[in-house]
């Protein structure tokens, strides 16, 4: 009998803002659809800025980590600097999203999400 149980596929765990601005609420929707469409697993932001083993070492076992920060304050990016983790970067006002103005819809989550997803698939290099 055959196991499928393990995969050859990379491990990419994906983070991200959750602030209280549209961007940090836009990051929190997209990173969860890209979940769904099975880019990545998501895991917990907050537990890597508090330091929790746990989330660390799984953070350094990954293939690849993936931080979706909501604007350029990038907290999430800091969180991964600060850990000495390597990382791709994401960030919403970098596809047309203006924090505190733009309104967040549907369309505007599935718009973004397409092109992270493009981004991601095409990246090579992490910082």
């Amino acid at each position: 009998m055959s196991c499928s149980c393990m995969s050859n596929s990379p491990v990419r765990l994906i983070y991200s803002c959750s602030g209280v601005a549209n961007t940090g609420f836009l990051a929190d929707r997209v990173a969860r659809s890209l979940m769904q469409i099975g880019i990545g697993k998501m895991t917990c932001l907050a537990a890597m800025g508090a330091d929790h083993s746990g989330f660390v070492e799984s953070a350094k076992a990954a293939d690849e980590n993936i931080v979706i920060d909501g604007c350029p304050i990038a907290c999430g990016k800091r969180i991964f600097e600060k850990q000495g983790i390597g990382f791709t970067h994401l960030k919403t006002t970098d596809f047309g999203v203006e924090k505190g103005k733009t309104k967040i819809d549907e369309e505007l989550v599935k718009d973004v999400q397409r092109q992270m997803a493009s981004t991601l698939l095409g990246l090579k290099e992490t910082v």
